[in-house]
């Protein structure tokens, strides 16, 4: 990845937006971006719009909001992982040079959803009876068997998280007083160990990113860092002896390693250079896993970290600094850009109570539907 940088980053806040349609969060999130960025809608080039439970054609309707200039619009589609694939697609359109400026922008009301969902399952996809939450539950019961994980660990990383997202203007779950692991522990069970405060809500939002050149970045904000991206990378499982197929929704964990070895090779960096990381952690038991799995630190030593605070605010490598999707939410469609927002942030030094101090790299991990992993790395130029 050459010459590509975030020019600038929007939200609509994360939550139940019963009375707002897509195009009210979409307009609001990238009129923020481009807003940000200095720019208006007649400089973007092309747009990749990412949703997920939006209706068909909602990808360009929504792109009307902004205006009609005749550019490029392509609608994006990748589970949890969409709006991070929109990302990738237009870091791309930037690196080859087809386009200067790109729009990515993502959306969904996953509250509509779940209102619309109930459906009888087709006995071909017999896995589909089977709610995430109890996958991920099989996951942590598995962990425990085999490296004595404690429901304590899993809820200090929920507690960390609501923590984080209480300083977070763009959160879904805002939390009055400071969240304990007893209270996670409290918390009304979902499916055992994991309670709903170790889970992440069901939500609406938006959130935008403006794609661009570095000179241009320096040109119209020549007073505040530029923030590059130095790695993108996209990858599926593959098969192996022994591969289980066990649906869409948990994929095989190699997957994380491989997509992230991938992405610190092409930014020629390693996990250590790490200064936060953002992942998905729709359940905490993810981001406990997917601490090894990055790397950021060895197999089997994730308990420990957790237990000396490794991977909070003013930690070795801080995670999930927004809240994660366990307390700034996860819509779908928008979920992969709000780990983009948060980042550019940080390495600006934008991020308010919750900036990493010196923050100068750092990576968002996104899983889509388990059978796909997306990972980028960012930083400060």
């Amino acid at each position: 990845m050459k010459d590509v940088a975030v020019l600038g980053v929007g939200m609509h806040r994360f939550g139940m937006w019963a009375e707002k349609s897509h195009a009210d969060l979409a307009r609001e999130a990238g009129l923020a971006a481009l807003g940000d960025a200095g720019l208006t809608f007649r400089d973007v080039q092309a747009a990749y719009v990412g949703h997920i439970f939006a209706p068909v054609m909602s990808a360009v309707r929504t792109m009307k909001e902004f205006g009609l200039t005749g550019i490029p619009v392509q609608h994006v589609e990748n589970a949890s992982a969409t709006g991070s694939a929109a990302f990738r697609e237009a870091c791309f359109a930037v690196a080859s040079g087809r386009h200067d400026v790109v729009m990515v922008l993502g959306f969904d009301k996953m509250s509509e959803m779940i209102q619309r969902s109930g459906a009888g399952t087709d006995p071909a996809y017999l896995e589909d009876s089977i709610l995430p939450a109890a996958f991920f539950a099989l996951w942590a019961t598995r962990r425990m068997h085999e490296r004595g994980t404690k429901p304590e660990h899993l809820a200090a990383i929920a507690a960390k998280n609501f923590n984080n997202g209480a300083l977070n203007p763009m959160s879904q779950r805002q939390a009055e007083q400071r969240v304990t692991v007893e209270k996670v522990l409290a918390a009304r069970m979902v499916a055992w160990p994991l309670t709903t405060m170790m889970s992440c809500p069901i939500g609406d939002g938006a959130a935008c990113a403006i794609v661009g050149r570095p000179e241009m970045a320096r040109r119209l904000h020549p007073e505040r860092p530029v923030v590059t991206v130095l790695a993108s990378e996209l990858q599926t499982e593959r098969y192996e002896r022994g591969h289980l197929f066990v649906g869409p929704v948990v994929g095989p964990a190699r997957m994380s390693v491989d997509t992230s070895r991938a992405a610190y090779e092409q930014a020629a960096l390693g996990p250590e250079d790490m200064d936060l990381v953002q992942v998905h952690d729709a359940f905490a038991i993810e981001e406990l896993e997917y601490y090894e799995l990055l790397g950021l630190c060895r197999e089997g030593e994730a308990e420990a970290c957790i237990e000396r605070g490794d991977f909070a605010l003013g930690g070795r490598v801080a995670v999930s600094t927004d809240g994660g999707l366990i307390a700034r939410g996860h819509p779908g469609g928008p979920t992969g850009l709000a780990q983009i927002w948060e980042t550019t942030l940080q390495l600006r030094g934008e991020a308010g109570k919750r900036q990493v101090k010196d923050a100068r790299v750092g990576l968002c991990h996104m899983m889509g539907g388990g059978s796909v992993c997306v990972v980028h790395i960012l930083a400060r130029a």
